[in-house]
Order: structure tokens, then sequence, then C-alpha cells
């Protein structure tokens, strides 16, 4: 029946919260509703007034509360006054966002920098770290792309952070996510408005790293980069008239970096010792640009066109010189040069209807991604007796289809989900070997190889709450087949593969004991695939003497995971604990072994040391994490965040294939580690704002060995102008010059020692505006 009054009021008093009338149709709609217990009332002249309790919570934003029917009366209805509106507050278990905006502290950087301040979140080796784990699937707009990697992650050192929007981190994702990542996915949400009209933000930031030599070179090599030049301008735009929404963002970075400064020390068995150090400094040029249209082809139908094109320049310089253990005699220095090319091409199209009924929708997507991976190295090779010249190309094309079909149908309580995803993923790769004089590169190792992967999959969820309890529960199930097809003639690998059908189960169990307090269990079962690096049958000689390969007979690691959470809200913040376990099957780690040189070689003489990919058996995870998040006063708060776990990897023993077969044994390894941030922020007079952000990483363990303990301080003050259209900022990372990696590795015939004086202390400077 139309023009049905339909009024929200409290339970606890009866207060009124909102109303509306029904449509043509009988259908209404109340929006937005905060979280809490209420009771619904339906009245219409001629009719008894029809009551009915509403129960809102915070996991789903569209409910069903089903079929109303009136029984005719001749009561009448006096008139609803209007008294206030409540406002909303998520407190979702599963799931934080941050917005980027709000981080002074690394504002103007790229998007792994912005994440190092994230509660949860270390940076390690450029790659992120939840809980102690880099097996992290990191999205874009939701979707897996070339440019954050379809494996586990890649490239978002590259990403300006003045791009994105704001960053998810969602520890126990449900079965409509992709089941790869054990340790959980971040999503990065790009920037986009969709205000009426013509409307946009203009950005610049410039900044200086490397201000100090940490420490002096080794003799006869090329300095080292300082004082290092950050550009970033970037541009975003937006035009909203009628049926139709355009948007672009638009990137460019330029950056000077001391990349990796890393003095190693090793030892071998036998008492040689070999002093060396690897010095990069890296020029990046990053072009990024995005745009679309949204199009409202009816008021049920929205048909969404993207496309993103991104282009990466890196320039790298090395030098690694090679000493004995006083540095009085060199035995090698080994230069190169990386020219490298990374085109990215992303074309997407979604499409979705609206059924009547709000929240019931159906999504349709395709998304097509060619990643092109271009990348030269040449190599200087320097000996007492001789100097050699040699160099490789790699090719490689990656090109990847999505599929999306996805269903949703709001309930009475909750609502339910269900889809299918259909990918289909390709990577030839050409890898060619030009050896010089005496080449220490085996250039029978190159060639063509191709990466080949089929990934069909379904799932279902259904999610319940009300009063007390909330629940979660949902199953994907995937199949994976896997097709690795090398060169025919190379030395030790041969075309290989697997295949399975899995199941990846969710359940979220919830237990409110009033609306500030609420206890939460999780459990979820993950995978983590190798991706076509991991499994690459080409030697990386970025190091001359500890040598990268991957290993195409490397399996799945599969992950079960376990979290008991607890929140509670306070007046003016909250408190969140969890305690979390993770148990890994296959785990998949890099093997460092000695393997000896040629020597009727005089260029491959000595002790080499092979880093191979393995599945390396059992390891376990388990730990404990803190945020405690409290505005003090107006003009000041703060975020604290603890996370301390224990990392176990059970003994094992695998067989290393390549140069030569060598049995490699590790005895169980474990450590207990952690970490600390405290990030504070302070509203300060005259619209500025200051925030210091304080990160201690604590010893942990790392694949045979372990690294040291880490510390940075940085800080960031803004100023507001124009009423909050303009926004200026300063800031400074790793204030003290503490960020420095140590690592100790201990193998079977050797152990090594290294410390790493990086870039890490960068200044920036930088002034938006909107418009």
């Amino acid at each position: 029946m139309p023009y049905v009054n339909v009024i929200l009021k409290t339970e606890k008093d009866s207060a009124f919260v909102t109303g509306t009338v029904t449509d043509e149709t009988g259908r209404f709609t109340l929006a937005p509703v905060t979280p809490g217990s209420y009771r619904l009332e339906y009245s219409l002249i001629g009719y008894a007034t029809q009551r009915q309790p509403l129960y809102v919570g915070s996991l789903t934003n569209f409910l069903d509360v089903g079929t109303i029917e009136l029984a005719e009366n001749t009561q009448m209805l006096n008139e609803v006054v209007v008294t206030g509106q409540q406002e909303g507050l998520s407190d979702k278990m599963d799931k934080k966002t941050f917005a980027v905006a709000d981080n002074i502290s690394q504002a103007g950087g790229s998007v792994l920098q912005a994440m190092q301040n994230l509660p949860g979140v270390a940076v390690q080796d450029g790659k992120v770290l939840l809980r102690g784990s880099d097996r992290v699937a990191v999205l874009m707009d939701g979707k897996q792309t070339a440019i954050t990697g379809f494996g586990n992650q890649q490239g978002l050192d590259n990403i300006p952070a003045s791009a994105i929007e704001r960053i998810e981190i969602i520890n126990n994702p449900s079965a409509r996510y992709d089941a790869n990542g054990n340790a959980g996915i971040i999503n990065i949400i790009y920037k986009k408005n969709k205000q009426e009209g013509f409307n946009g933000k203009a950005g610049f930031t410039t900044g200086l790293g490397a201000l100090w030599v940490r420490r002096e070179n080794l003799p006869t090599i090329r300095p080292q980069y300082q004082a290092t030049p950050k550009v970033n301008p970037s541009l975003s735009l937006n035009y909203r008239k009628g049926k139709v929404n355009a948007f672009f963002q638009g990137d460019y970075l330029y950056t000077e970096t001391l990349n990796k400064n890393e003095f190693v020390t090793r030892t071998y068995d036998d008492g040689t010792v070999i002093e060396q150090q690897t010095k990069r400094n890296r020029n990046t040029t990053f072009i990024t640009t995005k745009a679309g249209i949204d199009w409202n082809l009816s008021s049920s139908d929205v048909l969404t066109v993207s496309g993103l094109f991104g282009s990466e320049k890196i320039l790298d310089n090395g030098d690694e010189p090679f000493f004995n253990g006083n540095l009085s005699e060199r035995y090698r220095l080994w230069q190169f040069l990386e020219d490298e090319l990374k085109t990215t091409v992303v074309a997407s199209a979604t499409y979705q209807h609206k059924y009547s009924q709000p929240g019931h929708v159906l999504n349709l997507g395709f998304n097509y991604t060619f990643h092109r991976e271009d990348e030269k190295y040449f190599f200087t090779n320097i000996r007492p007796t001789f100097t050699g010249k040699d160099s490789f190309k790699l090719l490689s094309d990656e090109n990847v289809a999505d599929l999306n079909l996805d269903y949703v149908r709001p309930l009475r309580y909750g609502r339910f989900e269900s889809g299918f995803k259909f990918r289909r993923r390709v990577i030839p790769t050409n890898m060619q070997f030009f050896p010089g004089l005496n080449s220490p590169i085996d250039s029978l190792a190159g060639g063509k190889a191709t990466y080949a992967e089929t990934i069909p999959a379904v799932y279902g969820n259904y999610v319940f709450e009300n009063k007390k309890i909330e629940a979660e529960v949902g199953l994907r199930v995937e199949y994976v087949g896997l097709k690795y097809t090398v060169n025919p003639n190379h030395p030790t690998y041969k075309s290989d593969g697997y295949n399975y059908t899995q199941p990846f189960p969710n359940v979220r169990l919830a237990y409110k004991f009033n609306d500030r307090n609420k206890l939460s269990l999780f459990y979820n079962r993950r995978v983590d695939r190798p991706n076509e690096v991991d499994i690459r049958i080409f030697p990386k000689y970025d190091d001359a003497e500890i040598i990268k390969v991957g290993n195409p007979a490397l399996q799945p690691q599969f992950t079960s995971s376990v979290e008991l959470g607890y929140r509670t809200n306070l007046n003016k913040g909250y408190f969140y604990t969890a305690l979390y376990h993770r148990r890994v099957d296959g785990t998949i780690t890099r093997i460092a072994s000695v393997v000896p040189g040629d020597p009727t070689n005089p260029a491959r003489a000595g002790n080499l040391i092979y880093n191979i990919f393995q599945n390396a058996g059992r390891s376990y995870n388990a730990g404990v994490e803190l945020v405690f998040s409290q505005t003090l006063s107006p003009a000041l708060s703060f975020n604290l965040n603890l996370n301390g776990y224990r990392n176990q990897i059970d003994a094992f023993t695998v067989r290393n294939l390549y140069p030569v077969v060598n049995t490699f044994t590790v005895a169980k390894q474990e450590m207990f580690s952690g970490n600390v941030k405290l990030n504070t922020l302070m509203h300060l007079p005259k619209n500025l704002d200051l925030q210091l952000t304080a990160i201690y990483l604590a010893p942990d363990l790392i694949p045979q060995g372990r690294i040291g303990s880490r510390f940075s301080l940085d800080a960031g003050v803004k100023k507001t102008l124009r009423g909050g259209k303009d926004e200026l900022f300063l800031n400074a990372t790793d204030l003290l010059n503490t960020m420095i990696i140590k690592r100790e590795i201990q193998g079977q015939g050797f152990g090594y020692t290294s410390t790493d004086y990086n870039e890490t202390q960068v200044v920036r400077v930088g002034y938006s505006r909107k418009f």
C-alpha cells in the first residue's frame, strides 16, 4: 500500500529517530541508522498501527524487514515530531580503515612508506608484514593488479600516497575475497569524488633523502647517493552532471634513492673470510593515470568503465666490491647497471543492477591487465687478472583476465552473498644471456618459459546479527591449474606445475555484552600460491656471489588461522585486543646453500651461495595484538599499538637442484618478537596539526637466521588554509637516523652478517589545493 507512515523509534525511551512513507509499491527505505535496538511503527488512516522490534547492527549496510500486514481500523494518527538524529559509529573487528590524509608524518611519500605508521603493520625489505608475515594480498579498489602483484605484493614503494584515499587492513577476510594471502589483505582505495559539478585537487611535494653518509664505502668504488631529490606533482579531477560521473587521477613521481647500502661479512668453515658491500644508487620515474566514468543507465542500472596506465622506469647503478678479511686485497669488483621499464595497462568494466529492495544487487565485472617487464642488466666483472663484460635481457609479458559475478540479498537480520570468479593468467618470459670474457654467468640457464594459470572459484557467505549475536559463515571453493613450461635445454629444471581443488571456509562469531563491549572469534583457511617470480628458473646476478634462483617445483602453502578478539568502546576512544594463531603447511622460503666454484674458471672460483625457494614444511605464528586509541582533549589524541608474537619453523630437509644437487637440513627455529607503535596527534592554534610517530621493531626470525631490532621516529606538521581547501605540510622520517637493518644468517658450511644503511631519512614539504 502506498503512503503508509513508517516511523523508527528507540526501544529504550520511544524517542523518534527518523521516518518516511511507502512508495507506490509499498516499499520504503530508512537511512542512515546508527546501530542499536529500535521499534518500527507502521500507520495509515483506516488501519490499525502495527509495531515490530528492529535491531540494526554494524555488519551489513542494508536490512530487509519483510512483508508487513496492516489490519483495518478507523483510529487516526495525530502527528509525528522529529526530535533529533543520531550519528553512526563503526566497530567492525575484521577490518581497519585508515585515511591517508590523516598520516601527516608520512605525507608525500609512497604507499609503502604511508603504511609504516599503521597499527599492526611492519615494513621490511620493501614488503608489508602483518603480524610478522609478508604473505599479504594487496588489492587496488578491491581488485588484484600487476602494479601490486597477483601473488603476494610488489611495487608499493613506487605508488604515490597522494593518489590514495584510504587503506583497508583485513586480517580475517571473508569467502568473497580471493583465498590467497595467509596474513590477510590490504586494500588500497584510489581517490574518487562524486560531488555535483566540476571539482578537483592539485598538489605538489618535494623533498630530500640520504642527508648524511652513515657509513663510508669500501675502497675503490663510486660514491653513494647523497641529498637525493624527490618530486611528486598530482592532479585529481571529477565532473558529475545528470547520469554521468567522470573522474581522473594523475601522478608523476621522480625519486633518487640510496636503495641499498649493505655491508656483509661472509665466513666459511674453511676459515675464508669475505668482506663485501652492495651499494645501489636508484633513479625511479613513475607515471600513473586512472580515468573512467560512472553511467547511470537507469535508476536501477549503473555501468562503470575505467582504465589505468602506469609506466615505471628504474635505473640502478650498483657497486659490489669483495675483499679479504682485513681489506688488504680486493678479489673482485662487480659493477652493474640495471635498466628496467615496467608498463601496466588495466581496463575494467563493472555493471550493477539494483533490485527494488535497497541493498539487493547483482554485480558483473570484467578486469583485464597487461604488464610488461623489460629488463636489461650490464655487468663489469673486474678481477685482478682480467676485466669481463657481461649482460642479459629479460622480457616478460603478463596477461590476466578476471570475470566476476557477485550477488547480495539483504535479510531481516543480515544478508546473503554469493558469487563466481574466473581467472586466466599467462606469462611468457624470455631470458637472453650475453656472457663476456671468463663470464661467471650460467648462460645455459636462459631461454624461454611460460607460466599459465587457470582459476575458477565459487563462494557463498551468510551474515546474521541480532542484539547479542553476530555470525558470519562462508565457504569458497577454488580450483587451480598451473603449468610452467621451460626451455627443454635447461641444464637442471624441467617443466612442472600443480593443480588442486580446495575448500576455504571462514567463520566469525561475536557476542555483544552491551553497546560498548564485544567478543569475537574468527577462523579461516587460506593459501599462498607461488608467484611467477618465485618459480622463475633464471638466476639473478645483481649479487655476483649470492645468487637468487626460482624453483618450478615449488608448491602452494596452506594456512589455518584462529583469532579471538575483544573490543570495548570508551567515551572518547576504544581498546582492542586479539589473540591469534596461524599454522602453515608447506612453508615457502628461500634456502641459502654453498656450492663450490669452478677452479678451472677464474671468474667462478670460490664458494658461491645460491638462494633458492623451497617448501620448508610446517611453521607457526602466534601472538597478541593490542590497540588503544584515545582522545585526551580537543587538542591531543593518540593511538598505541603493541604486537607480540612467536614465530616457529619446524626442522626440515630439502634438496636444492641448482646448479648441482645438494641436500640442506635445518634444525627447528623459533623466536619471540614484536613491535610497538605510538601515533600522537596534536591540534594546535591557527589550524596547525602536529603528528609524532615512534616505531620499535624487535629482533625477528628470518630464513636461516634473525634480523635485528629497528627504531625510528617520524614527525610532521600540517596547516590548513582557506577553510580547509588548502593544505601545507612539512615532515621528516627517521629523524634520528636509527633505522638500520642488521641480519645474521647461518648455513651449512658458512655464515654471514650484514648491516644495511639504506636511505631511511627523508624530509618533505608539500602543498595541495581543492577546487
